[in-house]
């Protein structure tokens, strides 16, 4: 079993290497998909990433019960899941405990058979955000992504489609 953590900023090509990786495991893999399509644009971005991956993948929604999604998943293929910062994101707007369900799915890792590819984005690189929300959010996804990097086996930074091994 493996757990690999992709992160970079946004259009880097983290989704790309992802799927990449993703690939190279046996067995059919399993898309779980954190995002909604709530409007027009983001329907639109979750159409091209179908396109791009193709017809062979599984795919699942899972906007909010992510360790359960691996559990139930878990003994096939390996799982790509894109991307942890909009699961974070769903998790804040459903005012739930997001500390607690980091720290659960950290836990749940080394027990799943089946690897895991996690993509997530490194939002901590540009100014400090001017309002007190997008603080939070941006040091949440700063320790969400340190708690998952201290339990992947893998962690990559990818910068301009080129990926970076840091760990």
């Amino acid at each position: 079993m493996a757990v690999i953590l992709i992160t970079g900023g946004a259009r880097s090509g983290k989704s790309k290497r992802a799927e990449t990786r993703t690939r190279g495991f046996p067995g059919q893999p399993v898309y779980v998909a954190t995002a909604e399509a709530l409007d027009a644009e983001m329907e639109a971005r979750i159409a091209q990433h179908r396109a791009r991956r193709g017809t062979d993948w599984l795919e699942r929604e899972v906007p909010l019960d992510l360790v359960s999604a691996l559990v139930a998943s878990d003994g096939g293929g390996a799982r790509l899941v894109d991307c942890l910062t909009l699961w974070l994101s769903n998790l804040m707007h459903a005012e739930r405990d997001w500390e607690h369900e980091v720290s659960e799915l950290a836990a749940a890792l080394p027990r799943l058979k089946s690897p895991v590819v996690f993509v997530t984005n490194e939002v901590g690189l540009g100014v400090v955000p001017d309002n007190a929300l997008a603080r939070r959010y941006r040091d949440a996804a700063g320790t969400m992504n340190q708690m998952i990097a201290a339990a992947a086996d893998e962690v990559e930074f990818v910068v301009a489609g080129l990926p970076m091994k840091l760990k």
